[in-house]
């Protein structure tokens, strides 16, 4: 073969194997779970929903992570995780400052990011529509379950959260262990029911607005460091799995050394990591990850 034909004969196979590689990235994706991608990683597009909530009186948003594959049949079922958004935030906040939607797609499980605006997922004691708990509880999770297919039990559901969030989810975890089998906080806010304007400033003016002032019942009834120390042996077993992370150059970092003291000293199972980092969302970033892998563990487990 001359030069010519071997040039023309190249050509050929080029326009053949680019003919390929074209039919096979055109290949469609399962509906229900549409990809993009983020570089080289495929990226599963979260689905925005609204809630008509009659708890809050108003539509509430939030959006799902649903896993690859989630429309090619009608009878596999997921576990569930509920990732909370902190102060000033909201539920769009983990798919857009994170690379949630790429890392979701390595695991198989159902991901709702929930709206909680600036409430600290607390029913608040002065505002009567702004009932963020039991939204949550009551409304948004049974509404995840009737229209997701779920793995609708304790064992198959966790809730976590980034700063207000992550007082949330363990908020979450120790008032409803029934409903929870893992609970995850990333630089939470653990003390929050016992910040006020005074002692915190503008974060504790927010909470001072929800929770009322010192020694009310509503600050009685969500903080997280009396419950613990009010448990029993008995009920210590009853609980999910705490997960709690913060960054050493974190101005919280020395609110979660006390709370893990406490979870010690009560035997309560947890595992706590102190990481190098700040109260940002490189941080959080880096750490969703790790609860994802945590999870990934906790729903083989059951």
């Amino acid at each position: 073969m001359n030069q010519n034909g071997v040039k023309i004969a190249c050509r050929i196979l080029l326009l053949l194997a680019l003919g390929v590689i074209t039919a096979i990235g055109q290949q469609p994706q399962p509906s229900g779970t549409p990809l993009t991608r983020y570089g080289d990683a495929p990226v599963i597009r979260p689905v925005e929903e609204r809630l008509t909530s009659k708890l809050m009186a108003r539509e509430m948003p939030y959006r799902v992570i649903l896993p690859y594959g989630y429309s090619t049949n009608s009878i596999d079922r997921f576990p569930v995780i509920y990732l909370l958004h902190g102060l000033t935030g909201h539920f769009n906040n983990w798919t857009e400052k994170t690379k949630l939607a790429s890392y979701a797609f390595r695991h198989n499980f159902i991901i709702v990011t929930p709206e909680g605006n600036d409430g600290w997922y607390t029913d608040s004691a002065s505002t009567p529509n702004d009932k963020y708990e039991s939204y949550i509880v009551k409304e948004l999770i049974p509404e995840i379950d009737k229209n997701y297919r779920t793995l609708a039990d304790r064992k198959n559901r966790a809730i976590a959260g980034l700063s207000m969030g992550g007082y949330g989810s363990l908020k979450f975890g120790l008032k409803y262990p029934e409903m929870f089998a893992l609970a995850g906080s990333f630089s939470g806010a653990l003390g929050a029911a016992s910040f006020s304007e005074k002692t915190a400033g503008a974060i504790g003016k927010t909470i001072d607005s929800i929770y009322g002032p010192l020694e009310s019942d509503t600050r009685k009834a969500n903080d997280i460091f009396q419950m613990i120390k009010d448990l029993t042996p008995e009920k210590v077993k009853s609980l999910p799995f705490l997960y709690v992370d913060c960054g050493t150059e974190d101005f919280l970092i020395q609110n979660n050394r006390d709370f893990m003291q406490l979870l010690v000293e009560k035997k309560v199972p947890h595992e706590f990591r102190q990481l190098p980092g700040g109260h940002n969302w490189t941080y959080w970033d880096s750490q969703v990850q790790e609860f994802l892998r945590v999870a990934d563990r906790s729903f083989a487990a059951k």
